[in-house]
């Protein structure tokens, strides 16, 4: 069994402007990058044997500068945002509203949700069978979050690509059970 604690990545330079940058690599803001390093404060006496993060700049950034040499890093592009294809940068209130219609359906020229949940269990797959018994910290993206709901705790897809995600930090419990479920 694997305990994973997952946090968003910090704020990028879309997040003020609302913009969904799905696979586009923007930088941290400003205070993106101060909210990396109050993660790296909050996380400073908790046992973590390994931070996971996509290998977009916004995530492996938070993970760099709340973490220096602390702890090791490993860049995964399995963690990556959504593919929102043709929708990439527009407003994310927009790309929310197609959120649900894109379950099975991919964006125009991008992914769909059950692709991503296809990636991300490739991924927890390999994390299971590497890092077993170990604390590992995931920052990731809002589509990182919603399969870690769907493929741990068993939240159907349509239910979670579209609940608010502006909660602190999430637990989970990973075992072999929960990659061998159907979804």
């Amino acid at each position: 069994m694997i305990t994973i604690i997952f946090e968003g990545h910090a704020d990028s330079v879309d997040t003020q402007p609302g913009i969904a940058s799905g696979h586009v690599d923007v930088p941290l803001s400003e205070e993106g990058k101060r909210q990396a390093h109050a993660l790296g404060e909050r996380y400073r006496r908790e046992r973590i044997d390994l931070v996971c993060c996509s290998d977009l700049q916004r995530s492996y950034l938070t993970a760099e500068l709340a973490f220096d040499d602390r702890i090791p890093i490993i860049r995964d592009r399995r963690l990556r945002e959504c593919d929102y294809g043709d929708w990439t940068r527009r407003q994310r209130i927009e790309v929310a509203k197609e959120r649900e219609r894109r379950i099975g359906v991919p964006f125009p020229n991008g992914e769909s949700y059950q692709q991503v949940a296809a990636r991300v269990r490739s991924f927890l797959q390999d994390l299971l069978r590497d890092h077993d018994g170990k604390t590992v910290l995931i920052i990731g993206h809002r589509a990182t979050h919603d399969c870690l709901e769907h493929l741990i705790n068993g939240v159907a897809l349509a239910a979670t690509v579209v609940l608010p995600r502006e909660e602190p930090a999430h637990l989970y419990s990973l075992d072999q059970e929960h990659l061998a479920r159907e979804t």
